[in-house]
């Protein structure tokens, strides 16, 4: 495991690019698994940029999505395909073709869980997973208690979660469950990064590098891959004990 912690949130997110890049270079047709939310916001608008700049082209990568609330999809505002729409996938030009996302819509979301695995396993497995970190420790919408093995599944949402996401809406949602990439599926990725930033998330990141490796906090499990970066901002760093 590596640490990295910058100053500010615009340098994270700069950094974080940068890595994604080299990463995501190293592999032909590679396959990138984005987070959404109000972190890796920043990394996907330096992305957006370095690609301007013709600092690198992102026509050959793929990309599969993390998570979804039940009962929502693209069409959907705040939805987790809306905003990575608005936020990656239209700024990069990335071709429907390189997409695979859960429809939260969807009749058959057993049926959206294997499709994922199957696009997973098409692509020779995600080279890059980009991972935020919940206010309860989560990952994706594996809650606290969650199988450390899981596979791609539906879940009923901690209260946290749910009260967390109300920020993505205009009006009160009724978020009760989730369809996300298990902690399993997640674990068998070549790179992990967990991009964490904000006072706010100061505790969960001294929970997760400090203390016992538990699902009870689901980041913790993924600090033993052989591949994984944690990156933090100062903020999110304030309560390590050493910060080195």
């Amino acid at each position: 495991m590596k640490i990295a912690i910058y100053q500010t949130y615009a340098e994270l997110s700069a950094h974080v690019a940068e890595q994604v890049i080299q990463l995501m270079s190293a592999h032909e047709k590679p396959l990138l698994c984005p987070a959404s939310g109000d972190t890796p916001a920043g990394l996907y608008k330096a992305l957006a940029e370095k690609r301007e700049q013709q600092q690198y082209e992102a026509t050959d990568w793929s990309f599969v999505g993390l998570d979804e609330w039940v009962g929502l999809n693209g069409t959907d505002e705040g939805s987790c395909r809306y905003s990575i729409d608005k936020e990656l996938f239209r700024p990069l030009d990335v071709s429907e073709n390189n997409i695979y996302f859960f429809d939260g819509r969807s009749a058959d979301l057993r049926g959206e869980c294997s499709a994922a695995e199957q696009f997973i396993r098409e692509r020779n497995g995600i080279d890059v997973a980009v991972l935020g970190v919940g206010m309860n420790g989560h990952i994706a919408m594996n809650e606290p208690g969650c199988a450390i093995d899981g596979r791609t599944q539906v879940i009923t949402l901690h209260p946290v979660t749910k009260q967390v996401g109300q920020k993505y809406f205009s009006q009160p949602q009724v978020l009760d469950k989730g369809i996300t990439l298990g902690m399993g599926t997640l674990s068998e990725s070549r790179h992990i990064i967990l991009m964490v930033s904000g006072q706010h998330k100061a505790e969960i990141v001294r929970k997760m590098l400090e203390e016992s490796v538990t699902n009870e906090l689901p980041a913790s499990l993924l600090l033993q891959h052989p591949s994984v970066t944690v990156f933090l901002d100062a903020a999110a760093a304030a309560s390590l004990s050493n910060k080195q």
